[in-house]
């Protein structure tokens, strides 16, 4: 906890951002961030609450010991503050710009809608420790002999491969894409994430024992069955990456697009990186002077409006077919879970037209070009009212409804027959492990991330991937000393 009267005495305070006339001017990041004397008051308002259900299984996936760090930067403590928060968390710069928050949902104070700005301290720690050097390689000082390949650097595997490099195991990362990160550098507009991020990331771990392989398609490039005769193990953390299927007539029309090779093709383009590499569209898809359309209301149908914005759309609608959510909870039904209520990302507070309860029917066009999106009102089974039907406008529409588990034209089809698969209620395809060994139905070969337990939290699969870690050196070593 921090100051034992903070919470009455100071108020919730989060920190700001530019105005959005200013930010869609640009891709960087437009956090203004707090001083360190506002972080430290936000960190006193941690409550003395009893028990603390932040870092519960309700509050923090990778359970974060929030109440002990926000007591450390209350005291000026900030080195060992980091230093708590990577014994829970290897990218807290990461989590603390892009993760949702459920802590600060599970906060006691939450309870009065004032909850400890939790995220905003988690990320002024991380970015604290890098401008005071104390974020630096930590090589382990006795090496196993044992050989460790992981597929696929985004959260999970980067986790994965920097706490498997510490406990003394040569580590090998495949990476796809010609930078690592997965998702997080290609996926995650810059103005959520800048990618400088990453990069000290991978360079602290090459000083950690692991090796980063990019622009090698494992499946392809190189056979599975190669990296599992040449390591001692093998673990894939391949994402999920398949878009849902959205089943809506007219998705063959010029200007109809799934959400991802947008965002890819616009992080390529901030990076400096070629836009038509490793399968991806190669025609430019830019906003500029359309009229766009988002289908879907979730994280990627934001990050759609957002970098819609940037690129200089005249006008941006968002197509949720769930009804409009209360403005508030009932915290009594509702809390220290996640509660179903209003919420405005930034990229919808740049201008977006927010449509909900509306079914998206087809995209018409003429002579193959897209013109507009027929919609309707739906019941409160999502079932079209009849002669609620409207069309609007778009130049250009993005189909962002989520993820059906990992492509399937590498290494899945290389281990067809061989690898157990689950479908899922909503059809999503993944990877079959348990939580506890996170192993396959193939030998030496574990899973961890999205590709086991479908899309989700960048928190959730850095925790996947340290769990993994921890049975891999298990399985290797007999014992470990990784946490889990």
């Amino acid at each position: 906890m921090g100051k034992v009267t903070g919470f009455m005495e100071i108020d919730r305070q989060v920190a700001k951002y530019q105005p959005a006339s200013d930010r869609i001017r640009h891709f960087r990041e437009f956090t203004i961030p707090m001083s360190d004397a506002e972080v430290t008051k936000q960190a006193a308002r941690c409550m003395d609450c009893g028990i603390p259900y932040c870092h519960g299984p309700t509050g923090c996936p990778v359970h974060n010991q929030i109440p002990d760090w926000n007591d450390l930067v209350y005291n000026g403590k900030w080195e060992e503050a980091i230093r708590n928060l990577h014994s829970t968390n290897n990218f807290p710069e990461f989590t603390g710009r892009v993760c949702p928050a459920p802590c600060e949902e599970a906060c006691t104070l939450n309870l009065e809608d004032t909850p400890v700005a939790i995220k905003t301290v988690e990320q002024a720690i991380a970015d604290k420790a890098y401008e005071l050097g104390f974020i630096v390689p930590q090589p382990a000082t006795v090496h196993t002999g044992k050989k460790v390949a992981i597929i696929g650097s985004g959260p999970s595997g980067m986790a994965a491969a920097q706490q498997l490099g510490r406990a003394g195991h040569e580590v090998h990362v495949y990476e796809r894409e010609t930078k690592p990160g997965g998702l997080l550098r290609y996926g995650i507009p810059d103005f959520k994430m800048e990618k400088n991020f990453i990069d000290r990331r991978v360079e602290q771990m090459e000083g950690e024992n692991v090796t980063f392989h990019c622009g090698v398609n494992v499946g392809v490039d190189v056979k599975v069955e190669k990296l599992l005769s040449d390591y001692d193990a093998v673990l894939y953390c391949g994402g999920s990456e398949t878009p849902r299927e959205a089943g809506i007539p007219g998705v063959d029309f010029h200007g109809v697009y799934d959400a991802m090779p947008y965002l890819v093709q616009q992080n390529r383009r901030v990076g400096r990186e070629n836009i038509d590499s490793n399968g991806w569209p190669s025609d430019p898809i830019l906003a500029g002077g359309k009229h766009v359309v988002v289908v879907g209301g979730g994280d990627t149908a934001s990050d759609c409006v957002g970098t819609a914005f940037r690129q200089g759309a005249v006008k941006v609608t968002q197509l949720d077919i769930r009804p409009r959510p209360p403005e508030t909870e009932d915290k009594l039904a509702i809390w220290p879970f996640w509660a179903t209520k209003m919420r405005t990302s930034s990229s919808q507070a740049e201008g977006a037209i927010r449509e909900f309860q509306v079914g998206t029917l087809e995209f018409v066009g003429e002579d193959g070009v897209l013109t507009g999106v027929k919609c309707c009102q739906v019941d409160e089974k999502r079932k079209p009212i009849a002669g609620s039907e409207f069309i609007i406008k778009a130049d250009l529409a993005f189909i962002a409804i989520g993820f059906r588990g990992p492509f399937a034209d590498s290494l899945l089809k290389e281990l067809d027959g061989k690898l157990t698969l689950n479908t899922d209620r909503r059809g999503s395809t993944n990877v079959v492990a348990n939580d506890r060994d996170y192993k396959t139905s193939v030998d030496k070969l574990w899973t961890a991330g999205d590709v086991r337990r479908g899309q989700s939290l960048v928190v959730w699969a850095i925790r996947e991937g340290r769990q993994a870690a921890r049975a891999i050196d298990e399985a290797l070593m007999g014992a470990s000393v990784l946490p889990r």
